[in-house]
């Protein structure tokens, strides 16, 4: 079959796996959708495929108010690939084209906006405004149906440049008006612009959507194994706990909160809670919290491959959907993986930032490296930090994970491990050999999750 066959099928089936993968508009109606959409299949002769919503909508189709396909998982790809579409779109993700426009975007690839117009439109069919257009009429729909922020300010907050392109955009993805959007949720919540001086305050509700199978448990795990006093918390009992921590953002800061919950069919969400003091960060949060838990990850394809493998198998079938969790913020675990638990708690209360607000036990944010460069310049720590404040290593969303690596192996007193670490956990790079494992060849492309197996059974 052809690729267009395949997903047909796929959308005959309404198969969950595929969701975010691509998208389907049907021209007959006007509507594009994700694949797994409950609505009666069309004709094939009236679908067409996109590769992403960005390219749906620039083809004049709105979104499906029945499956909502702006609300799915990322694609996997744009983790597991280091070239320059996937470091563009993880940048546009990550708010850079709102923040530096598309020359900003260009200088970090490296590329002219030209080069990188053309290759994003060759492969995506939408190139990084069209795609940033997209990112900000999610962030504005959000903001209509859970708060009840003036449409005015969510017009600025969402990204976009006046409230007439805001209008426009909202009446061209969704088919009706930012008014009619906000009716159509059918509740008002209150406002949350500001972060609360304290736990229980509703902040922005989300659903951090995922495919596949998730296993929350040994995340959660890690996280409390890992928490850093003032900057971080799990709270409740297994099954039922809470994940919390502060957020140095573009704009401003944030505590964000995201549950457990109890294992759910496979193609679920984790509810989450956003408390900003600017709303502008919305969407840039969003993609860290994605980041940090590894909900963009295709479970399927990673099970699958580890699962031929004899000494893996058992450890798959007892933890279908095991992630990888990455960072919220790459240069902070950067240093926790180089100086451990304790010396991360030394460094939060030596030279964190105080909140403006505390947030129950969440009293500091983590402190910028430039200021952890100045205040203890030597040895390791100081040549890892001095090296980030420099730009001389980029963690950051569209960092060259190649480049990173070699400064890295570069710097004194880090060992192996720890760059290894910082590759799982700071780049996200999904496939880096566990440390002191020989790992086969047929766990590529997915060692980094071999990885995660292993220390879990352990």
């Amino acid at each position: 079959m052809t690729d267009e066959e395949t997903r047909y099928e796929a959308v005959r089936s309404r198969d969950a796996r595929f969701d975010g993968e691509f998208f389907f508009a049907v021209e007959t109606t006007g509507i594009y959708c994700r694949p797994s959409c409950p609505a009666v299949t069309p004709k094939r002769a009236n679908v067409r495929f996109y590769a992403t919503a960005a390219a749906a909508q620039r083809s004049g189709f709105r979104a499906c108010r029945r499956c909502r396909p702006d609300a799915v998982p990322g694609s996997a790809a744009w983790n597991v690939r280091a070239d320059a579409v996937g470091r563009a779109m993880r940048m546009i993700n990550d708010g850079v084209v709102d923040r530096e426009g598309v020359a900003g975007l260009a200088a970090r690839l490296g590329y002219s906006a030209r080069q990188v117009q053309r290759q994003l439109t060759a492969e995506l069919g939408a190139g990084p405004v069209a795609l940033a257009r997209a990112r900000r009429a999610h962030a504005a729909r959000v903001l209509l149906q859970t708060t009840a922020v003036p449409i005015t300010e969510i017009a600025f907050a969402a990204g976009f440049a006046s409230v007439r392109q805001f209008n426009d955009t909202v009446r061209a993805v969704y088919g009706v008006t930012p008014t009619q959007l906000r009716r159509s949720a059918g509740t008002r919540r209150p406002a949350a612009r500001h972060a609360p001086a304290a736990p229980g305050a509703a902040g922005i509700p989300l659903r951090l959507s995922y495919r596949g199978p998730y296993r929350a448990g040994p995340v959660f795990d890690l996280l409390a194994e890992e928490a850093v006093r003032g900057v971080e918390e799990v709270t409740g009992a297994p099954g039922a706990r809470t994940y919390r921590r502060t957020l140095r953002l573009p704009y401003g800061t944030a505590v964000a909160a995201v549950d457990e919950g109890t294992p759910a069919a496979p193609g679920g969400w984790l509810d989450a809670r956003l408390h900003l003091t600017d709303l502008r960060d919305l969407t840039t949060a969003v993609q860290r919290l994605r980041r940090l838990f590894d909900l963009d990850a295709d479970p399927y394809a990673v099970d699958a491959r580890l699962a031929a493998d004899p000494a893996l198998a058992p450890l798959v079938t007892a933890r279908p959907g095991l992630r990888s969790p990455g960072a919220a913020d790459p240069e902070e675990m950067a240093v926790r993986a180089l100086v451990g638990p304790a010396g991360a708690e030394r460094l939060v209360r030596s030279h964190g930032k105080l909140l403006d607000a505390p947030y129950g036990t969440l009293t500091h944010l983590f402190p910028e490296s430039a200021a952890l460069a100045a205040a203890e310049p030597d040895g390791p720590l100081g040549a890892l930090t001095a090296a980030l404040a420099d730009g001389v290593l980029r963690l950051d969303a569209g960092a060259d994970r190649e480049a990173a690596r070699e400064v890295l192996r570069g710097l004194p007193g880090v060992s192996a491990r720890t760059v290894a670490d910082i590759r799982v956990r700071a780049l996200g790079e999904p496939d880096v050999a566990p440390p002191g494992v020989t790992a086969p060849g047929a766990w590529r492309p997915w060692r980094s999750y071999a990885g995660r197996h292993l220390r879990t059974a352990a």
